[in-house]
């Protein structure tokens, strides 16, 4: 049976929707739209059911759980996504938030407001911070327990004082979606910027 290759995002609020919406038909994905939702209202089984119906890859799906402490609807669906044996996450990109001192995740690495790569963690605004490897987060309560070959940290989607604005092309996130795919063996320099997927680079 073919793994369904799936990109997670920890964000589910309106402008995460349009970026990610924006984003999977730059690649050439789809993203589930009924995803989005603050917080989120699907469950993964039903969003397992969304993602094996789309039509090309790869999938990006939301969670988002609202500022809920511990493992709220979010996360919950999102363990259920990354566990199901018809699903192959690519990788997930973490989104920065607000909640200091309460929910953090461990990252592989970052993507700062500048475009910048590194092992820094990030904040909201996509700034840079003084931790090493870890974001503070919404929805990232669960992320360590998730076996993924990538978690890419960035600040809050399509924000970061524009600087991730969808009329801008959404930089940022574009910049973390292109880690991933890179990691996961397809080569990006193949992409012509028309929507076009991805192939997977030869072994």
């Amino acid at each position: 049976m073919k793994k369904r290759r799936v990109i997670l995002v920890t964000d589910g609020d309106e402008y995460a929707k349009k970026t990610i919406q924006y984003v999977a038909k730059r690649y050439g994905g789809r993203c589930i739209s009924s995803s989005y939702g603050n917080p989120t209202v699907l469950s993964g089984k039903e969003i397992v059911r969304l993602i094996l119906q789309a039509k090309s890859e790869p999938v990006f799906v939301m969670f988002d759980d609202s500022g809920f402490l511990g493992e709220g609807a979010g996360e919950n669906a999102l363990k259920h996504v990354a566990a199901d044996p018809q699903i192959e996450v690519l990788g997930i990109i973490a989104v920065a938030s607000k909640t200091h001192q309460s929910e953090w995740t461990k990252v592989n690495i970052t993507v700062d407001r500048d475009l910048q790569v590194s092992s820094y963690g990030v904040d909201k605004s996509g700034i840079q911070e003084m931790d090493t490897g870890r974001i503070n987060g919404d929805t990232v309560y669960c992320l360590d327990t998730i076996d993924v070959p990538i978690i890419v940290g960035i600040g809050d989607i399509g924000k970061m004082n524009r600087k991730d604005d969808v009329k801008i092309g959404s930089p940022i996130t574009c910049k973390a979606v292109e880690i991933i795919l890179e990691r996961s063996g397809y080569d990006v320099s193949q992409w012509n910027g028309e929507g076009e997927s991805f192939t997977k680079s030869e072994e």
